[in-house]
């Protein structure tokens, strides 16, 4: 079937676009094309995502979102062609660059920020959504969790009635979305082993959203996320369709798991470890479950993926090793800081602190984080990035001698630094803020030792 003109050639014109980024040194295309086929025409998006044969499927969260897409399509991507926002542009712009580049796809399969889902969803129309978590996260952009939580609950309600519905029922307000949909995947840990029996002090969601009354937890698992029950009004966890059990972390290297499907249970080994990396493996499990992916194919795909970018990434530099975790709120840090020190605490660490928009400008949230636990074994902080002087303050106030502290604002210089800082054949670990990832990766590919995230993703 031939095109329309009028789209025919914004294609073409959005395209060329991303080329003369990608040529220009600019960047990797994956959100100059999107952005100019919006300002053309933004119903052009929608045409687009009509044209893939087998629809798409969304997948929304504050953390975990890209490497839950990832999980997905190392799942999905044997038997289908995907459309697929892989470098993490998850901004209707991205989308819309990930639709310019299907070709021949069948499927789209879309990260997307939590205050863009709305608008997403309108615009694509998805078969299923994935809504994996809220926790607080750059409260200048999105307000509070109450706030993005209505709207995804109104985008929810807007959905067609046979698009499938995958929630992370250890989240009340995620799992609450799941009300009067009998036929919604629920997805959660069911693992008390490794449950806390309150909620840590920087928990987001403690009230009950249908009472305000305090939740009960049977088990605290990551932040707010776990067995809740509210004991004045009765509101609890739902019942879960997928379940991990059985969960045991292997330091530094993987974490496996029993997973639980409506069909039975099978074991599952991550190539990444961390607790929370369950939760994305769950939230991918559950997706495909809704797609039609079988067991076997669920199984295999989680057992052969690797890391996302900048999530847990390990690079190569020389006769020494980067070890890279995104953190970018109190949640998602605190879990960093859990994984490596249970797999062993560094005894120099890269922390990188920036105030861009897409960081959030109020760092404020850094004295929620827990960084304590690194305390006992760490001989250097190399504190970098634009707020590096306030990520100090924090080290300081912790209790971390200020003479082991370092304060090195430009990046590439507290990068080489905390090499220099880390012996042959050692590990140096870089907790940086998300644009500070980028800038840290683009670093250590011009110097050659890792591609390009739009290139690795491709």
């Amino acid at each position: 079937m031939r095109l329309p003109v009028p789209l025919a050639a914004e294609i073409v014109a959005a395209r060329a676009a991303g080329r003369l980024s990608r040529l220009a040194g600019a960047g990797g295309g994956t959100t100059m094309p999107g952005k100019l086929l919006w300002k053309i025409d933004p119903g052009a998006v929608d045409r687009l995502a009509a044209r893939l044969p087998l629809g798409s499927a969304l997948i929304s969260a504050t953390n975990g979102k890209t490497t839950t897409a990832a999980m997905a399509a190392a799942i999905l991507e044997p038997r289908l062609r995907l459309a697929h926002n892989r470098a993490g542009a998850n901004l209707v712009s991205g989308v819309a660059s990930a639709l310019l580049d299907a070709r021949d796809a069948q499927l789209g399969l879309f990260e997307v920020d939590e205050a863009a889902l709305p608008e997403v969803a309108a615009r694509v129309g998805p078969r299923a959504i994935c809504l994996g978590n809220l926790f607080r996260d750059q409260l200048d952009r999105y307000g509070e969790l109450e706030h993005v939580a209505e709207r995804w609950r109104t985008a929810v309600e807007r959905l067609d009635r046979r698009a499938s519905l995958v929630v992370n029922g250890d989240d009340p307000q995620v799992g609450d979305l799941a009300r009067g949909r009998a036929d919604a995947i629920v997805f959660g840990v069911d693992d008390p082993r490794h449950g806390r029996p309150s909620l840590q002090h920087a928990a987001d969601s403690k009230y009950c959203v249908r009472c305000g009354t305090p939740y009960v937890y049977a088990a605290a698992y990551v932040g707010h996320l776990g067995d809740y029950r509210c004991p004045a009004c009765g509101h609890a966890r739902p019942p879960l369709t997928v379940r991990a059990t059985g969960i045991e972390l292997h330091g530094l290297e993987s974490v496996s798991f029993r997973l639980v499907l409506p069909e039975g249970t099978h074991d599952v080994r991550l190539g990444v470890p961390g607790f929370y990396n369950v939760y994305n493996a769950l939230a991918a499990a559950s997706l495909a479950t809704a797609l039609g992916a079988d067991a076997d194919a669920i199984v295999a795909g989680l057992s052969r993926f690797g890391a996302a970018f900048g999530r847990f990434e390990r690079i190569a530099v020389g006769d020494r090793r980067l070890l890279m975790l995104l953190i970018k709120n109190p949640a998602g840090a605190n879990e960093a800081v859990r994984t490596i020190v249970e797999g062993g605490a560094p005894d120099v660490a890269v922390i990188a602190l920036n105030d861009a928009i897409a960081d959030g400008r109020d760092v404020s949230w850094i004295w929620d984080v827990d960084f304590e636990p690194l305390l006992g074994s760490l001989r250097t902080l190399v504190a970098t990035g634009e707020r590096a002087a306030e990520l100090a303050l924090r080290f300081k106030y912790a209790g971390f001698d200020p003479d082991r502290i370092e304060v090195v604002p430009n990046l590439e210089t507290a990068l080489d630094r905390g090499l220099a800082l880390t012996p042959p054949a050692g590990e140096l670990v870089l907790l940086p803020t998300y644009t500070a990832m980028l800038a840290l990766r683009k670093i250590v590919a011009e110097r050659g030792f890792v591609r390009p995230y739009w290139e690795r993703a491709a």
